[in-house]
This record gives C-alpha cells, structure tokens and sequence, in this order.
C-alpha cells in the first residue's frame, strides 16, 4: 500500500489546495498522477524543481508519476500568473527544448519499466496534432461553459489588469486545452490526479469537471504554494537572470552558490521543500542553526544536498573546492582542477594581462610578471619589496624572487592565478 503523500507534502509546507477525498483515495491504492511541463527552454530552471521534488516525493510513495510535456500547449503558453501573453514557439524549438529536457528528468525520476510504479513522459502533442477544431469544439467546448471559464481567476485577473492588455482567445482557450490533458490521460492511463502549483487551480479543476461531466468520472487535485523569497523578490532569479538546472547555463558552482546565500528566514522553508532530510533531520539543523546562526548550518545542508540532488556528488565536490578557494582554504591543486567557466566565475572583474606561450616555455621571472611587463605592480623595485615580505603567490602558493613561472602553473591551459596579500588578484592569460 503507498504511504502517506500528502502528510509528507504537509509537513513541508507544499500543500495548497487539495480537493475533498485525495488523501483518503491516495492511501487506498497505487495511482498514476501528472504534472505539466511547458518546454520553453531546453532546460528547466530550479522554479521548477519543486514540481520535480513533488514528482519524485509522489513516486517514493508508491505511486506512478507522470511527467507531460507540453509540446502542444507550449505553442499558446499558459496565461496563469502573467500579465501578457507569451511570444509563441515554433515546433522545431519545441521539439528541441523537450529532448533538452527528458534528459533532465532521467537523473530525478525512475524510468526503469521493470518496476511497478515506473516514471512516464508523455507529450500532449502525440494527441493534439491531429484533432481538428471541429472535433475539439464538439468533445471539449460543448461540456464546459464560457460562464464556467470566465470565473476562473487567471481570466478575471487578466482581464482586470490595470494595464488593460487583455486576453486573446488563444490563451483564453488555455484552460480547455489543459482540461483536455487531463481527460485524455484519465481515458488513456487511468490518471486520476493532476498536481501543479497553485496558479494552476483553475486550469487542474477544468479538466476535473470536464472528466465529471464528460465521462461521469471522479479526479483528483493537489497544488502546491509558489515559493517566494522572503523579501518579496521573485524565487530563483539572480541579476544574471534564472538559476539553471542545465549546468552549460549555471554552473555548479554558481548553482551551489546561490543556495550557499540564501537568508536565514528563506532557508527555514528551503531546507524542508527542496531536500528529502526526514522531519527529525530537518528539526535538528534547524536547532543546529538557530543555536549558531553564523555556522549557516542550514544554508550549506540545502546547497549540498540540493547540489548534489541536481548535479552529482562529483560537481558538489567540484563546487565545495571552488568555494573553499576564495577563503584562502584550498590547495593548489583544488585550483588547478578547476574549468575554465568556474575559475572565471570564481575571479570575476579581476584585472588580466595577455602573456606569449612562449615566453612561459622559456620561464617568466616572478619579478617580470608581477610589474612592467603585466602592471600588476607599477614597478620592479615595489615587485622584490612585495617578494621579500613574501607577501606574492601563485596559485595561492607563495613565492620568492627565484620563482620562474612556467606551462606547468597554467589553470584550465589558460590561467596563472597572482596574488599580493589576502584579496588583492591578478590574472596572466595565456595569448596563442
């Protein structure tokens, strides 16, 4: 029999709405549940790790999630919570962003099709490409009215904005086309849960009622909250923009990073949503933390395990190292494992100056790299100074007046790493 999913989404503060009965009918029995995904980018970002987190909560229980990928509805975009309407995609990118991300979903679900409750992706496009607007309008329209749709609060929001912009029946058919999902996953699958985040109530009911109406069914819902940080300001955007799950657009480090900086009131509920620690783990680091609040106890328990959840063990470690390396804790060769993206990530804004690969073949003095010839230092004379009060290192290893840098000291083939005291760096790049 599963065990209790929605007690496991309470407790970590991801149940919003939940319609009459789904708790007692989860516990009954093994059921397939679903969550849409639409393929804007051909990858997903961490607003949507909580509805994977969610997926994957839904199989350890001992159901069967479904992911949908939305390469039909992703044509329109979704109207919820926006305040205009999306630019539309063309089937090629589509297409190219659902590859993109099924392959993100074989590192969270299980797939594996000799197991019970085996994860499914499925594509609404299979079974919208082909349906004419006729057979839409008689299958779908005729069973819900324009009265049931203007009630949603999506529509209403949008069409009380102050900015006046509308709906345009493309969007505004959103919600039937969703509902339609969800009918044809309940005749096709025996789906009898659809789940999302609470902007999308009114599109999951939709699909309930017309599953009501059309084939006398019962279907269920869940939502979750959207999460939102602390200072109002939107989950999961940096000044750089969104926080990848793709690492070729964030890397780990930076991925790790920005959990690593998150405030203390945001990782009260971030170490609960976004880890799987039990409730009697999170109740420790929470007092762990609350006992020591500069320890930041909570901050670097969500940024490994959620590092780890995303990237692997490998680019946690990756990641760790890199962050050690600007608090003076790592070792030369920690820096010089590091790719070229993370170490210029790591040593952003820092001042560079080209050198010949042939003038490291031969040897650089350590006087002739840290003045005239870079502008590190303005002078030779300041250059031994800085040398005999050995206050100069090369990757983070001092230095003396004897030093000859070399090919050897290169980071990521490109890179030698200078620096005069704790925080003042230098960069020599490698020129071909």
């Amino acid at each position: 029999m599963p065990t209790n999913f929605v007690q496991e989404l309470r407790w970590r503060g991801l149940l919003h709405d939940i319609m009459p009965d789904t708790e007692e009918f989860l516990l009954s029995e093994p059921t397939k549940g679903y969550i849409g995904f639409d393929p804007t980018a051909d990858s997903l970002h961490i607003g949507s790790l909580v509805q994977i987190i969610i997926l994957m909560h839904y199989q350890n229980a001992g159901h069967t999630p479904v992911v949908l990928m939305g390469g039909a509805t992703g044509m329109i975009g979704d109207p919820s919570g926006k305040s205009d309407e999306r630019n539309l995609l063309d089937q090629e990118t589509l297409e190219k962003n659902c590859e993109g991300i099924q392959k993100q979903f074989e590192r969270f679900l299980d797939f594996d099709s000799s197991l019970s409750n085996a994860a499914t992706l499925v594509n609404n496009y299979d079974w919208m490409k082909d349906y004419s607007l006729i057979e839409f309008s008689r299958d779908v329209g005729k069973h819900i009215t324009v009265n049931y749709m203007m009630a949603k609060e999506s529509v209403k929001k949008r069409l009380s904005s102050e900015a006046k912009v509308g709906m345009s029946f493309t969007e505004f058919t959103y919600q039937l086309l969703q509902g339609f999902d969800f009918l044809h996953l309940y005749k096709t699958m025996n789906c009898k849960l659809q789940l999302g985040g609470s902007d999308q109530w009114g599109n999951i009911t939709t699909g309930t009622e017309l599953i009501r109406r059309k084939e006398g069914g019962k279907a269920y819902a869940i939502t979750c909250p959207l999460i939102k940080k602390a200072d109002g300001s939107k989950f999961g955007k940096t000044e750089e923009g969104n926080v990848w799950l793709d690492k070729s657009r964030t890397s780990s480090y930076k991925f790790y990073q920005f959990w690593l900086n998150a405030s203390d009131e945001d990782a009260l509920s971030y170490i609960k949503i976004f880890t799987f620690l039990s409730e009697t783990e999170v109740n420790q680091k929470i007092q762990e933390h609350t006992e020591a609040p500069h320890l930041r106890v909570l901050q670097k328990a969500i940024a490994e395990e959620v590092t780890r959840l995303v990237h692997g063990e490998e680019e946690l470690i990756k990641a760790q190292e890199a962050s050690q390396i600007l608090f003076g804790k790592a070792t030369r060769e920690a820096l010089q494992k590091l790719d070229q993206t993370t170490f210029l990530e790591l040593f952003e804004g820092v001042p560079q100056a080209n050198v010949k690969r042939g003038q490291l073949k031969a040897g650089m003095d350590a006087v002739a790299a840290l003045s005239a010839e870079t502008g590190f230092l303005q002078s030779n004379g300041e250059a031994r100074r800085a040398l005999k009060e050995n206050a100069i290192s090369v990757n983070k290893i001092k230095i003396n007046s004897d030093y000859i840098i070399k090919e050897a000291d290169l980071i990521a083939d490109q890179y030698v790493l200078l620096q005069r005291g704790k925080k003042n760096y230098f960069i020599l790049k490698l020129e071909d």
